[in-house]
């Protein structure tokens, strides 16, 4: 058999399989749903898998979307946000009734202490009896007012704690919607925002590196074995990229296998070194089944570098460093160049490319 009829019929075989397992647990056939059974059933996100097991036999749409919003939360934004919204408006109507009941009954209280006042000023002998009646009556419109307070207190603070979860979620969901969901590293958004990031300060410009990496032949190898080792591939070297720099260094997944690191406080040697360390790790490091042993043979990686002095913003420092990675590719692959060192930086031509 021709691997890329190999590919077709596993691919079909995945697919029937969702469509099967999902007629078997009621499930409907939306796409939300399908992505969820494909996602887990092709093996490529263990938590994934174990949350689709640990379904019941008849899982409800909302729990189905619940493994949504954690897993693709991407795809369920704007659902979050509205129902953050509805929640927190309905939380300040309810406190805002809750002050307005405040103000009355303070407003009442003031009320009885006036009429009080006016009693007592107008009256030129008081018996012990009446001043009796007075304090009782005040003790009454005292602790009530008291324990009005502490009721609207108790409220407010189950408010404040109901707000809190909702403001946690929402964080959440803005860590989950810049989290590729293949990886668990930083995605394409999360990096613009932190390329951006660089170009605030001087101190940004001067101590920040751009490294580019793209898998060298990825598409051969998707279509010889398969898209979910190609999956599995992109995971195993996200996971050498975000263990061999810093932990406070930034590493994203950008495409489909480019990734990028943002290096602060190295030289450009210093940066060259980290990425040709990293080239090195990954072209040593064995890509081989689990289950069944099979080996996909050596992964290589081309990289390109770019130092945030040598460009003039954002849109400039990824260009210059994609340049040195396609040089890195027509030059061989599974390389590391630096932009500072190619002759004749600047032209058109350079946009004119195609990557593996």
């Amino acid at each position: 058999m021709q691997p890329a009829a190999a590919t077709t019929e596993r691919s079909t075989d995945i697919a029937a399989t969702v469509v099967a397992t999902m007629r078997q647990l009621g499930v409907l056939g939306l796409p939300r749903n399908y992505e969820i059974f494909y996602e887990a059933l092709s093996g490529t996100n263990r938590e994934l898998s174990l949350a689709v097991v640990s379904l019941s036999s008849r899982p409800t749409q909302d729990e189905l979307d619940k493994i949504g919003r954690a897993f693709f939360a991407q795809n369920h934004g704007p659902g979050i946000v509205e129902h953050a919204r509805d929640v927190i408006a309905r939380e300040l109507e309810e406190v805002a009734a809750l002050l307005r009941s405040e103000r009355s009954h303070i407003e009442k209280y003031g009320r009885i202490l006036d009429e009080t006042s006016n009693g007592l000023s107008g009256r030129s002998l008081l018996s012990q009896d009446l001043l009796q009646k007075i304090a009782n009556a005040m003790a009454v419109a005292t602790n009530s007012t008291i324990d009005h307070g502490k009721q609207i207190a108790s409220t407010l603070s189950d408010k404040t704690a109901e707000l809190e979860s909702v403001k946690s979620k929402l964080e959440e969901y803005k860590r989950l919607a810049d989290t590729d969901p293949l990886t668990q590293i930083w995605n394409r958004r999360a990096f613009d925002k932190e390329i951006t990031r660089i170009y605030t300060s001087n101190k940004g410009i001067l101590f920040n590196a751009l490294i580019l990496a793209d898998i060298d032949r990825f598409k051969d190898i998707n279509d010889r074995y398969g898209h979910p080792v190609g999956d599995k591939i992109i995971q195993i070297i996200a996971e050498i990229l975000q263990t061999s720099i810093r932990g406070d260094m930034f590493v994203a997944r950008t495409g489909g296998e480019e990734f990028a690191l943002i290096i602060e406080g190295a030289s450009e040697d210093a940066t060259y070194e980290i990425a040709e360390r990293i080239r090195a790790l990954i072209e040593q490091t064995p890509f081989t089944s689990s289950q069944t042993g099979m080996n996909y043979g050596t992964v290589t990686v081309s990289m390109g570098i770019c130092m945030a002095s040598e460009a003039e913003g954002p849109e400039d420092l990824y260009t210059k460093a994609d340049r040195a990675l396609y040089r890195s590719k027509v030059s061989g692959r599974n390389r590391v160049t630096k932009h500072s060192t190619m002759a004749g930086r600047a032209g058109k031509s350079w946009l004119l490319y195609k990557k593996d």
